[in-house]
């Protein structure tokens, strides 16, 4: 059985509704061999998936290395290729570069933020040449958001008003140029989303984490979405494994009242007879506005049980118990 598809009329993207991030498969917290790699995308790919995510971010540019090399000879109309513009990848000595204990046997690179036009530029040209590729159908800007600026709105705005009068004009010429279809934002946090897709052209918004079966409070950036036709792709259904049965929440640990929050979901779902990663995985796509959903599978197991979760036929009765008991905040 094939993965559903969901059409995006702003774009004429089509979407399938799983997609494959590749940040795991970039040797995220653990080194991933090559040929492991290969196979899970391979099992991606039969089993249907269409929708390929990376960014230079991911293993400094080994996620988009390792994709590009397993896409070449596809049909380039069979497949949606997105990756992401906001930092500028340097080489430097061995174990002088950044992501120290986050990625492991990956190229020694300093990650330098630049969301000017010219660094949206140079960014795109160094991941094209990375993926051997021509063009990308998305290209995100990637990581506005507080968190990754040292915690600070006031940092956080200078960056935003360096891509609004910069790098949004870049994506908006590559966009014009038919090398890229789709101008996307790829963030963690929701409101800098919506500050941006009420101020810029944006096609698309990859919205990590926030937009969950844990988690509902982005209800007015999704509304403004759908009002806008802006396609939203959710990343981190299961917030980092919790709702997945793992130990971590948003890349670090389960605070006691999320886990609290997980069993009480876990328990709903189990008197329907559903696995929670099912629910978690087909809750996102009960909105309109969404048109794909991409966790993250670093081994085989992962993208079979995605694949299994993508195919799930969820009962009503289970969203109406979930709102009964106060678990779906601001669901659709």
């Amino acid at each position: 059985m094939q993965p559903e598809r969901r059409n995006h009329a702003r774009t004429g993207l089509s979407f399938t509704v799983l997609g494959l991030g590749t940040a795991p498969l970039a040797n995220l917290y653990r080194a991933v061999p090559d040929a492991e790699a290969d196979a899970i995308m391979e099992a991606a790919w039969e089993g249907g998936v269409r929708h390929f995510d990376t960014a230079p971010l991911y293993g400094h540019g080994l996620g988009e290395t390792r994709l590009g090399r397993f896409l070449r000879g596809r049909p380039r109309d069979a497949y949606i290729l997105a990756t992401k513009v906001g930092r500028v990848l340097r080489a430097v000595p061995e174990g002088q570069g950044d992501g120290a204990g986050k990625w492991f046997d990956v190229p020694s690179r300093r990650e330098i933020y630049d969301y000017s036009y010219d660094g949206v530029m140079r960014s795109f040209e160094d991941s094209l040449e990375r993926m051997g590729a021509d063009r990308v159908d998305i290209l995100h800007a990637h990581d506005l958001d507080v968190r990754n600026h040292g915690g600070s709105q006031e940092a956080l705005d200078a960056r935003l008003r360096e891509f609004v009068e910069g790098g949004h004009r870049a994506l908006h010429d590559l966009r014009s140029q038919g090398v890229i279809r789709a101008i996307g934002l790829g963030v963690n946090e929701w409101e800098p989303a919506l500050w941006l897709a009420e101020r810029a052209d944006l096609d698309v918004i990859l919205l990590a984490g926030r937009w969950t079966l844990l988690e509902q409070g982005a209800a007015p950036l999704m509304e403004v979405c759908r009002q806008k036709g802006i396609g939203v792709i959710v990343g981190g259904p299961y917030n980092s494994g919790v709702l997945a049965g793992g130990e971590h929440y948003d890349y670090g640990g389960v605070p006691v009242a999320v886990a609290e929050r997980a069993r009480r979901l876990r328990a709903v779902c189990d008197r329907h007879g559903v696995p929670l990663i099912h629910a978690a995985f087909r809750f996102p796509l009960l909105h309109p506005a969404v048109v794909s959903v991409i966790p993250g599978s670093q081994t085989r197991a992962e993208m079979d049980s995605n694949l299994r979760a993508a195919e799930a036929e969820i009962p009503a009765a289970l969203w109406e118990d979930l709102r009964a008991e106060g678990l779906l905040d601001g669901g659709p």
